[in-house]
């Protein structure tokens, strides 16, 4: 990972970990972490590794039927927060290890179940990563992506423009396709790829990050545009409860190796 890419995400994390189990703020949708854990269908006996976890929200979820959950992560203070949160909850079969998800620190043919959560769009080189994540990965086990796609690929510069408004350590959407190649090039046999769209409040979206001021400005001046249709921002927005809401489509990839 370049210096200054990781100098961004570890300075947009550090800033999120505090607010990520909010309720009012958090992105987790606990209804699409019950969907993610069943469609995964782990074993009693499953060792999971969740790279760029994160709080460790879906290793939380997986870890009450798995063996153990190894959370990997980047930056210390989001694992920080989802090590305390476990303690709360009373979870135990759970390791927090700082590492960086192009160089795995786990033998070959370690893990029953890889999965990564909504990281793909801050990775600069995804097929290292991807590549890692399979290396890890037992013979017969299962890699799960999870992460967001773009709704009209022909506006995907603008939206992606917008994403780094509102967080700088956001690189880019992939597409369907180009998830479904990551899998291809890797020999793994992709079982299920279903998108679901999540609605997502405009304005916790940007104080999630704590996008500055001027920044929300444009965003907001943007989205407001294109409810109007002045011009398209590719996120779709609606009015919802008289606040600006937009979907996100989120994909779940499960694959075999």
């Amino acid at each position: 990972m370049k210096t200054a890419h990781l100098d961004k995400i570890t300075r947009s994390f550090e800033i999120q970990a505090p607010l990520y189990n909010s309720e009012k703020l958090h992105l987790s949708k606990q209804e699409y972490l019950d969907l993610i854990v069943e469609k995964t269908a782990p074993k009693s006996a499953d060792v999971v590794l969740d790279v760029a976890a994160g709080t460790c929200v879906c290793g939380r979820d997986l870890a009450p039927l798995v063996s153990h959950v190894v959370c990997l992560d980047a930056t210390l203070a989001m694992l920080e927060t989802g090590r305390k949160e476990c303690e709360r909850l009373g979870i135990h079969n759970m390791t927090f290890i700082k590492g960086y998800a192009e160089e795995l620190p786990f033998l070959d043919h370690s893990f029953d179940i890889v999965i990564s959560r909504l990281a793909f769009h801050h990775f600069i080189d995804v097929h290292a990563i991807f590549e890692e994540m399979v290396r890890v990965l037992k013979p017969g086990g299962k890699l799960v992506m999870v992460d967001m796609t773009m709704k009209d690929e022909s506006l995907r510069d603008e939206a992606d423009r917008i994403e780094r408004l509102r967080d700088d350590s956001h690189v880019r959407d992939l597409s369907l396709s180009e998830m479904r190649g990551l899998y291809a090039a890797n020999r793994l046999s992709l079982q299920t790829q279903e998108q679901t769209d999540i609605p997502v409040c405009l304005d916790a979206w940007m104080e999630l990050t704590r996008t500055p001021k001027e920044n929300r400005e444009e965003i907001r001046l943007l989205m407001k545009n294109d409810l109007d249709r002045k011009g398209a921002t590719g996120f779709f927005p609606y009015l919802k409860d008289d606040s600006l809401y937009f979907d996100q489509r989120w994909v779940f990839n499960l694959g075999t190796k």
